[in-house]
């Protein structure tokens, strides 16, 4: 997994989900998404979910038992978006 796959993900949650006063070097890959880290929500992981589709072509569905390692941090999401990427 490179650092440019990183990095793109940084950009794209901070446009996507309208993170005011964060810039990408404030996201540290190994920090939680969820919870304690960056703080998001359920509606977040949507969100999320829509945009590594477009940007992607990867599709998560909120039953996949997988979604908690999968969003535990911007590297686990970075590993998945590396495996299962089809642009």
């Amino acid at each position: 997994m490179s650092e440019d796959l990183i990095s793109q993900l940084k950009t794209m949650l901070i446009e996507g989900l309208l993170l005011e006063d964060i810039v990408p070097d404030d996201l540290s890959p190994d920090d939680a998404l969820f919870g304690g880290g960056l703080g998001l929500d359920s509606i977040d992981a949507l969100e999320i979910g829509v945009m590594l589709d477009r940007q992607y072509g990867i599709k998560i569905t909120s039953g996949d038992e997988r979604n908690n390692q999968i969003f535990l941090s911007l590297r686990s999401l970075a590993d998945f978006v590396a495996a299962n990427r089809t642009r």
